[in-house]
Protein backbone atom coordinates (compact mmCIF):
# COMPACT_ATOMS: atom_id res chain seq x y z
CA UNK A 1 0.00 0.00 0.00
CA UNK A 2 1.69 3.21 -1.18
CA UNK A 3 -0.38 6.06 0.26
CA UNK A 4 -3.58 6.89 2.08
CA UNK A 5 -5.56 10.11 2.30
CA UNK A 6 -6.45 11.54 5.71
CA UNK A 7 -9.25 14.08 5.41
CA UNK A 8 -9.69 16.13 8.56
CA UNK A 9 -13.27 17.42 8.86
CA UNK A 10 -12.98 18.57 12.47
CA UNK A 11 -13.89 22.19 13.29
CA UNK A 12 -13.93 22.63 17.09
CA UNK A 13 -16.72 24.58 18.80
CA UNK A 14 -18.55 25.45 15.60
CA UNK A 15 -22.39 25.48 16.06
CA UNK A 16 -22.74 25.29 12.27
CA UNK A 17 -20.49 22.26 12.13
CA UNK A 18 -22.83 20.10 10.05
CA UNK A 19 -22.98 22.84 7.39
CA UNK A 20 -19.19 23.21 7.49
CA UNK A 21 -18.78 19.46 7.09
CA UNK A 22 -21.10 19.55 4.06
CA UNK A 23 -18.91 22.23 2.45
CA UNK A 24 -15.70 20.41 3.35
CA UNK A 25 -16.93 17.11 1.91
CA UNK A 26 -17.80 18.88 -1.34
CA UNK A 27 -14.31 20.42 -1.42
CA UNK A 28 -12.83 17.01 -0.70
CA UNK A 29 -14.77 15.34 -3.52
CA UNK A 30 -13.72 18.09 -5.91
CA UNK A 31 -10.06 17.82 -4.89
CA UNK A 32 -9.91 14.05 -5.11
CA UNK A 33 -11.83 13.50 -8.30
CA UNK A 34 -11.99 9.90 -9.51
CA UNK A 35 -8.56 9.34 -11.01
CA UNK A 36 -6.89 7.46 -8.17
CA UNK A 37 -7.85 4.75 -5.70
CA UNK A 38 -5.97 5.42 -2.44
CA UNK A 39 -8.10 4.71 0.64
CA UNK A 40 -9.58 7.79 2.34
CA UNK A 41 -9.98 8.16 6.10
CA UNK A 42 -12.36 10.87 7.32
CA UNK A 43 -11.96 12.32 10.82
CA UNK A 44 -15.19 13.76 12.17
CA UNK A 45 -16.32 14.76 15.66
CA UNK A 46 -19.80 15.37 16.94
CA UNK A 47 -19.94 18.59 18.98
CA UNK A 48 -22.38 18.94 21.87
CA UNK A 49 -23.53 22.35 20.59
CA UNK A 50 -24.16 21.08 17.05
CA UNK A 51 -27.88 20.55 16.54
CA UNK A 52 -27.65 18.18 13.57
CA UNK A 53 -25.97 14.81 14.02
CA UNK A 54 -23.29 13.83 11.55
CA UNK A 55 -23.42 10.07 11.02
CA UNK A 56 -21.00 7.66 9.47
CA UNK A 57 -23.65 6.45 7.03
CA UNK A 58 -24.41 9.99 5.82
CA UNK A 59 -20.73 10.67 5.15
CA UNK A 60 -20.29 7.37 3.33
CA UNK A 61 -23.35 8.17 1.23
CA UNK A 62 -21.89 11.57 0.25
CA UNK A 63 -18.62 9.86 -0.76
CA UNK A 64 -20.29 7.01 -2.63
CA UNK A 65 -19.15 8.39 -5.99
CA UNK A 66 -15.46 8.06 -5.17
CA UNK A 67 -13.58 5.22 -6.81
CA UNK A 68 -11.89 4.28 -3.52
CA UNK A 69 -12.49 2.85 -0.06
CA UNK A 70 -13.73 5.40 2.47
CA UNK A 71 -13.46 4.91 6.24
CA UNK A 72 -14.97 7.19 8.86
CA UNK A 73 -13.27 7.75 12.22
CA UNK A 74 -15.74 9.11 14.79
CA UNK A 75 -13.76 8.80 18.03
CA UNK A 76 -14.49 11.20 20.90
CA UNK A 77 -11.33 13.31 20.45
CA UNK A 78 -8.87 14.26 17.75
CA UNK A 79 -6.12 12.31 19.49
CA UNK A 80 -8.27 9.17 19.66
CA UNK A 81 -9.21 9.51 15.99
CA UNK A 82 -5.61 10.05 14.90
CA UNK A 83 -4.45 7.09 16.98
CA UNK A 84 -7.16 4.96 15.34
CA UNK A 85 -5.91 6.20 11.97
CA UNK A 86 -2.34 5.20 12.82
CA UNK A 87 -3.46 1.70 13.73
CA UNK A 88 -5.25 1.41 10.39
CA UNK A 89 -2.22 2.76 8.51
CA UNK A 90 0.07 0.32 10.28
CA UNK A 91 -2.21 -2.57 9.45
CA UNK A 92 -1.92 -1.60 5.78
CA UNK A 93 1.88 -1.08 6.17
CA UNK A 94 1.45 2.43 4.79
CA UNK A 95 4.43 4.79 4.78
CA UNK A 96 2.99 7.84 2.94
CA UNK A 97 0.07 9.92 4.19
CA UNK A 98 -1.48 12.93 2.49
CA UNK A 99 -3.41 15.08 4.95
CA UNK A 100 -6.22 17.29 3.65
CA UNK A 101 -7.26 19.77 6.31
CA UNK A 102 -7.84 23.46 7.05
CA UNK A 103 -5.19 26.00 7.98
CA UNK A 104 -6.44 26.23 11.57
CA UNK A 105 -5.88 22.54 12.24
CA UNK A 106 -2.61 22.02 10.42
CA UNK A 107 -0.25 22.77 13.33
CA UNK A 108 -2.16 20.43 15.63
CA UNK A 109 -2.04 17.61 13.12
CA UNK A 110 1.67 18.17 12.53
CA UNK A 111 2.26 17.96 16.28
CA UNK A 112 0.36 14.66 16.26
CA UNK A 113 2.57 13.47 13.42
CA UNK A 114 5.66 14.29 15.52
CA UNK A 115 4.34 12.49 18.59
CA UNK A 116 2.53 9.43 17.21
CA UNK A 117 4.53 8.62 14.07
CA UNK A 118 8.21 8.15 13.22
CA UNK A 119 10.41 9.17 10.31
CA UNK A 120 9.43 5.93 8.59
CA UNK A 121 6.28 7.77 7.48
CA UNK A 122 6.19 10.65 5.00
CA UNK A 123 3.44 13.23 5.52
CA UNK A 124 2.31 15.87 3.04
CA UNK A 125 -0.32 18.51 3.80
CA UNK A 126 -2.77 20.59 1.80
CA UNK A 127 -5.17 23.17 3.25
CA UNK A 128 -7.93 22.54 0.72
CA UNK A 129 -10.65 22.22 3.38
CA UNK A 130 -10.52 25.78 4.72
CA UNK A 131 -13.83 27.23 5.99
CA UNK A 132 -13.20 30.82 4.95
CA UNK A 133 -16.89 31.69 4.94
CA UNK A 134 -17.39 30.49 8.53
CA UNK A 135 -16.90 33.15 11.26
CA UNK A 136 -15.75 30.48 13.68
CA UNK A 137 -12.70 29.73 11.52
CA UNK A 138 -11.11 32.96 12.77
CA UNK A 139 -11.84 32.02 16.39
CA UNK A 140 -10.20 28.65 15.87
CA UNK A 141 -7.15 30.30 14.30
CA UNK A 142 -6.78 32.71 17.21
CA UNK A 143 -6.82 29.90 19.76
CA UNK A 144 -4.49 27.70 17.74
CA UNK A 145 -1.37 28.49 19.78
CA UNK A 146 -3.08 27.43 23.00
CA UNK A 147 -4.36 24.23 21.37
CA UNK A 148 -0.90 23.47 20.02
CA UNK A 149 0.84 23.86 23.38
CA UNK A 150 -1.75 21.64 25.09
CA UNK A 151 -1.73 18.90 22.45
CA UNK A 152 1.29 17.02 23.82
CA UNK A 153 -0.47 16.73 27.17
CA UNK A 154 -3.64 15.52 25.45
CA UNK A 155 -1.67 12.80 23.66
CA UNK A 156 0.07 11.76 26.87
CA UNK A 157 -3.22 11.66 28.81
CA UNK A 158 -4.84 9.57 26.08
CA UNK A 159 -1.98 7.04 26.00
CA UNK A 160 -2.01 6.72 29.79
CA UNK A 161 -5.64 5.60 29.65
CA UNK A 162 -4.97 2.78 27.18
CA UNK A 163 -5.06 -0.75 28.61
CA UNK A 164 -1.88 -2.81 28.89
CA UNK A 165 -1.44 -5.46 26.19
CA UNK A 166 -0.18 -9.05 26.50
CA UNK A 167 -0.55 -9.09 30.28
CA UNK A 168 1.21 -7.18 33.03
CA UNK A 169 4.81 -5.98 33.34
CA UNK A 170 7.22 -8.66 34.51
CA UNK A 171 10.92 -8.30 35.30
CA UNK A 172 13.77 -10.77 35.56
CA UNK A 173 16.21 -10.16 38.43
CA UNK A 174 19.53 -11.64 39.45
CA UNK A 175 20.26 -12.75 43.00
CA UNK A 176 23.92 -11.90 42.29
CA UNK A 177 23.15 -8.17 42.54
CA UNK A 178 22.63 -7.19 46.22
CA UNK A 179 19.70 -5.20 47.60
CA UNK A 180 21.60 -1.91 47.83
CA UNK A 181 21.00 -1.73 44.07
CA UNK A 182 17.72 -1.86 42.14
CA UNK A 183 17.73 -3.59 38.78
CA UNK A 184 15.82 -5.67 36.30
CA UNK A 185 15.60 -7.05 32.79
CA UNK A 186 12.32 -6.28 31.06
CA UNK A 187 10.19 -8.71 29.10
CA UNK A 188 7.78 -7.78 26.34
CA UNK A 189 4.52 -7.69 28.36
CA UNK A 190 2.61 -4.84 29.98
CA UNK A 191 3.02 -1.97 27.49
CA UNK A 192 0.74 -0.39 24.88
CA UNK A 193 2.66 -1.09 21.65
CA UNK A 194 0.15 -2.90 19.41
CA UNK A 195 2.20 -3.91 16.34
CA UNK A 196 2.89 -7.62 16.67
CA UNK A 197 6.69 -7.56 16.51
CA UNK A 198 6.80 -4.51 18.83
CA UNK A 199 4.08 -5.59 21.25
CA UNK A 200 3.82 -4.62 23.91
CA UNK A 201 6.54 -3.11 26.19
CA UNK A 202 8.81 -1.87 23.43
CA UNK A 203 11.30 0.59 24.95
CA UNK A 204 13.02 2.10 21.93
CA UNK A 205 11.75 4.32 19.12
CA UNK A 206 13.62 4.19 15.84
CA UNK A 207 13.24 6.13 12.61
CA UNK A 208 13.16 2.77 10.82
CA UNK A 209 10.32 1.30 12.90
CA UNK A 210 6.68 2.12 13.54
CA UNK A 211 6.57 2.69 17.31
CA UNK A 212 6.52 6.41 18.10
CA UNK A 213 8.36 8.39 20.75
CA UNK A 214 5.11 9.07 22.61
CA UNK A 215 4.20 5.38 22.82
CA UNK A 216 7.70 4.40 23.96
CA UNK A 217 7.62 7.22 26.54
CA UNK A 218 4.36 5.82 27.91
CA UNK A 219 5.85 2.32 28.06
CA UNK A 220 8.81 3.75 29.99
CA UNK A 221 6.48 5.64 32.35
CA UNK A 222 4.65 2.40 33.12
CA UNK A 223 7.92 0.55 33.66
CA UNK A 224 9.13 3.28 36.01
CA UNK A 225 5.89 3.18 37.94
CA UNK A 226 6.25 -0.58 38.32
CA UNK A 227 9.98 -0.65 39.11
CA UNK A 228 10.11 2.49 41.26
CA UNK A 229 11.88 5.18 39.22
CA UNK A 230 10.96 8.44 37.49
CA UNK A 231 11.49 8.64 33.70
CA UNK A 232 13.52 11.86 34.03
CA UNK A 233 16.13 9.88 36.03
CA UNK A 234 16.46 7.32 33.20
CA UNK A 235 19.43 7.17 30.80
CA UNK A 236 19.61 4.65 27.94
CA UNK A 237 22.89 4.05 26.13
CA UNK A 238 23.09 5.59 22.65
CA UNK A 239 24.14 2.49 20.83
CA UNK A 240 26.93 2.51 18.26
CA UNK A 241 27.85 -1.22 18.39
CA UNK A 242 31.34 -0.27 19.55
CA UNK A 243 33.14 0.08 22.90
CA UNK A 244 32.70 3.72 23.94
CA UNK A 245 31.69 4.31 27.58
CA UNK A 246 30.08 7.42 29.06
CA UNK A 247 31.28 8.31 32.54
CA UNK A 248 28.32 10.25 33.85
CA UNK A 249 30.26 13.02 35.61
CA UNK A 250 31.83 13.92 32.25
CA UNK A 251 30.34 15.39 29.03
CA UNK A 252 28.03 12.98 27.25
CA UNK A 253 29.42 11.58 23.96
CA UNK A 254 27.30 11.53 20.83
CA UNK A 255 27.18 7.71 20.90
CA UNK A 256 28.24 5.11 23.44
CA UNK A 257 27.38 1.53 24.38
CA UNK A 258 28.42 1.64 28.04
CA UNK A 259 27.53 3.90 30.98
CA UNK A 260 29.12 4.03 34.45
CA UNK A 261 28.24 6.12 37.51
CA UNK A 262 28.43 6.30 41.28
CA UNK A 263 25.45 8.66 41.61
CA UNK A 264 22.59 7.24 43.72
CA UNK A 265 19.13 7.41 42.18
CA UNK A 266 20.33 7.70 38.57
CA UNK A 267 18.90 4.90 36.43
CA UNK A 268 21.20 3.63 33.67
CA UNK A 269 20.10 1.11 31.08
CA UNK A 270 21.24 -0.85 28.04
CA UNK A 271 18.93 -2.09 25.27
CA UNK A 272 18.81 -5.55 23.79
CA UNK A 273 16.89 -7.46 21.15
CA UNK A 274 19.32 -10.39 20.73
CA UNK A 275 22.26 -8.18 21.72
CA UNK A 276 23.22 -8.57 25.37
CA UNK A 277 22.22 -6.05 28.04
CA UNK A 278 25.05 -6.28 30.60
CA UNK A 279 24.80 -5.06 34.20
CA UNK A 280 27.84 -4.45 36.43
CA UNK A 281 27.88 -3.57 40.14
CA UNK A 282 30.71 -2.91 42.55
CA UNK A 283 29.24 -3.99 45.86
CA UNK A 284 31.96 -2.24 47.94
CA UNK A 285 32.48 1.18 46.31
CA UNK A 286 28.80 1.34 45.17
CA UNK A 287 29.58 1.89 41.51
CA UNK A 288 27.44 0.61 38.63
CA UNK A 289 27.76 0.14 34.91
CA UNK A 290 25.69 -1.08 32.00
CA UNK A 291 26.66 -2.05 28.47
CA UNK A 292 24.99 -3.00 25.23
CA UNK A 293 26.96 -5.80 23.60
CA UNK A 294 26.19 -7.20 20.19
CA UNK A 295 28.67 -9.38 18.37
CA UNK A 296 30.64 -6.37 17.10
CA UNK A 297 30.80 -4.74 20.53
CA UNK A 298 31.79 -8.06 22.07
CA UNK A 299 34.77 -8.36 19.74
CA UNK A 300 35.68 -4.73 20.45
CA UNK A 301 35.69 -5.42 24.20
CA UNK A 302 32.79 -3.26 25.36
CA UNK A 303 32.23 -5.41 28.47
CA UNK A 304 35.73 -4.91 29.89
CA UNK A 305 35.80 -1.31 28.66
CA UNK A 306 32.83 -0.67 30.96
CA UNK A 307 34.43 -2.46 33.91
CA UNK A 308 37.73 -0.66 33.32
CA UNK A 309 35.91 2.68 33.40
CA UNK A 310 34.50 1.74 36.83
CA UNK A 311 38.02 0.93 38.03
CA UNK A 312 39.68 3.97 36.48
CA UNK A 313 37.08 6.61 37.34
CA UNK A 314 35.70 5.44 40.68
CA UNK A 315 38.34 3.16 42.20
CA UNK A 316 36.49 -0.13 41.84
CA UNK A 317 38.46 -3.31 42.37
CA UNK A 318 37.94 -6.14 39.90
CA UNK A 319 37.37 -8.69 42.66
CA UNK A 320 34.36 -6.69 43.88
CA UNK A 321 32.60 -6.31 40.53
CA UNK A 322 29.71 -8.62 39.67
CA UNK A 323 28.43 -8.98 36.11
CA UNK A 324 25.07 -10.23 34.84
CA UNK A 325 24.38 -11.11 31.21
CA UNK A 326 20.72 -10.54 30.41
CA UNK A 327 18.34 -12.15 27.90
CA UNK A 328 20.03 -12.38 24.51
CA UNK A 329 20.28 -14.59 21.46
CA UNK A 330 21.77 -17.99 22.26
CA UNK A 331 24.19 -20.12 20.23
CA UNK A 332 21.13 -22.15 19.22
CA UNK A 333 19.90 -19.29 17.02
CA UNK A 334 22.78 -16.94 16.18
CA UNK A 335 24.92 -17.41 13.08
CA UNK A 336 27.67 -15.33 11.47
CA UNK A 337 29.70 -15.48 8.31
CA UNK A 338 32.88 -17.51 8.60
CA UNK A 339 35.27 -14.54 8.73
CA UNK A 340 33.43 -13.02 11.70
CA UNK A 341 32.89 -16.37 13.41
CA UNK A 342 36.61 -17.11 13.21
CA UNK A 343 37.29 -14.06 15.42
CA UNK A 344 35.15 -15.65 18.12
CA UNK A 345 36.98 -18.92 17.68
CA UNK A 346 40.21 -17.12 18.58
CA UNK A 347 38.61 -16.08 21.90
CA UNK A 348 37.84 -19.75 22.61
CA UNK A 349 37.05 -22.72 20.33
CA UNK A 350 33.85 -23.40 22.29
CA UNK A 351 32.44 -20.03 21.15
CA UNK A 352 31.79 -21.42 17.66
CA UNK A 353 29.95 -24.51 16.46
CA UNK A 354 30.26 -25.97 12.94
CA UNK A 355 33.17 -23.72 11.99
CA UNK A 356 33.39 -25.33 8.55
CA UNK A 357 29.81 -24.30 7.76
CA UNK A 358 29.36 -21.16 5.62
CA UNK A 359 27.35 -19.68 8.55
CA UNK A 360 28.64 -21.13 11.85
CA UNK A 361 26.70 -20.82 15.13
CA UNK A 362 28.30 -18.35 17.56
CA UNK A 363 27.99 -18.03 21.35
CA UNK A 364 28.40 -14.34 22.18
CA UNK A 365 27.51 -14.96 25.86
CA UNK A 366 30.34 -17.45 26.38
CA UNK A 367 32.73 -15.08 24.60
CA UNK A 368 31.68 -12.32 27.02
CA UNK A 369 32.25 -14.52 30.07
CA UNK A 370 35.71 -15.54 28.83
CA UNK A 371 36.70 -11.94 28.09
CA UNK A 372 35.51 -10.81 31.53
CA UNK A 373 37.42 -13.60 33.25
CA UNK A 374 40.56 -12.78 31.24
CA UNK A 375 40.04 -9.15 32.28
CA UNK A 376 40.12 -10.07 35.95
CA UNK A 377 36.54 -10.70 37.08
CA UNK A 378 36.05 -13.72 39.30
CA UNK A 379 34.19 -16.57 37.54
CA UNK A 380 31.71 -16.84 40.41
CA UNK A 381 30.90 -13.12 40.04
CA UNK A 382 29.54 -13.59 36.51
CA UNK A 383 25.99 -14.80 35.90
CA UNK A 384 24.99 -16.25 32.56
CA UNK A 385 23.21 -19.34 31.23
CA UNK A 386 26.05 -21.62 32.42
CA UNK A 387 25.30 -20.82 36.07
CA UNK A 388 23.19 -23.58 37.62
CA UNK A 389 22.90 -22.47 41.27
CA UNK A 390 20.80 -19.38 40.44
CA UNK A 391 17.60 -18.92 38.38
CA UNK A 392 18.51 -18.59 34.71
CA UNK A 393 17.83 -15.10 33.39
CA UNK A 394 20.14 -15.36 30.36
CA UNK A 395 17.38 -16.82 28.24
CA UNK A 396 17.45 -16.97 24.45
CA UNK A 397 15.45 -14.06 23.06
CA UNK A 398 14.87 -15.78 19.71
CA UNK A 399 13.57 -19.00 21.29
CA UNK A 400 11.06 -17.26 23.59
CA UNK A 401 8.65 -15.18 21.46
CA UNK A 402 6.09 -14.78 24.26
CA UNK A 403 8.66 -13.19 26.56
CA UNK A 404 11.21 -11.32 24.44
CA UNK A 405 11.73 -9.27 21.31
CA UNK A 406 14.21 -10.56 18.74
CA UNK A 407 15.76 -9.02 15.65
CA UNK A 408 16.91 -12.46 14.47
CA UNK A 409 13.37 -13.81 14.72
CA UNK A 410 11.19 -10.79 13.86
CA UNK A 411 13.10 -8.87 11.21
CA UNK A 412 13.62 -5.12 10.86
CA UNK A 413 10.50 -3.90 12.72
CA UNK A 414 11.58 -5.48 16.01
CA UNK A 415 10.97 -4.33 19.57
CA UNK A 416 13.54 -3.71 22.28
CA UNK A 417 13.84 -4.79 25.90
CA UNK A 418 16.36 -3.38 28.36
CA UNK A 419 18.47 -4.15 31.39
CA UNK A 420 18.46 -1.31 33.94
CA UNK A 421 20.25 -0.61 37.20
CA UNK A 422 20.53 2.10 39.84
CA UNK A 423 22.08 2.70 43.26
CA UNK A 424 19.41 3.07 45.91
CA UNK A 425 19.35 6.33 47.84
CA UNK A 426 20.67 5.95 51.43
CA UNK A 427 17.92 6.16 54.06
Amino acid sequence: MAEVILADLVHPNCPRYSQCVEKRVNKLLSALGSGTSEPVYLIVQQHADCSEEITESSLLEKCAGLNRRVHVLTESSSVAALYAFKRAADQLTVTRVHVMTCSARRAELQECEQQLFTELYTFTYSSVLDCNSCPFAQITNCSQFTQHTQFKEQISDFLQRLPALRGEITLLKSSLIPDCFAHGFTTRTGGISYINTLGSLNLFSSSRRRDSRAVVAENLRRLGQYAGFQPHHFHLSKVNHANDVWVMNKPEPETYDGIVTNQPGVVIAAPGADCMPLLFADTVKKVIGVAHAGWKGTLMGVAMATVNAMVREFGSELANVVAVIGPSVGPCCFILEQNSARKFQTIHPDCVRDMESPMPYVDIRLATRILLEKGGLLPENIQDNTVTNRPNITLCTSCNPDSFFSHVRDGLNFGTQIGFLWIKEPH
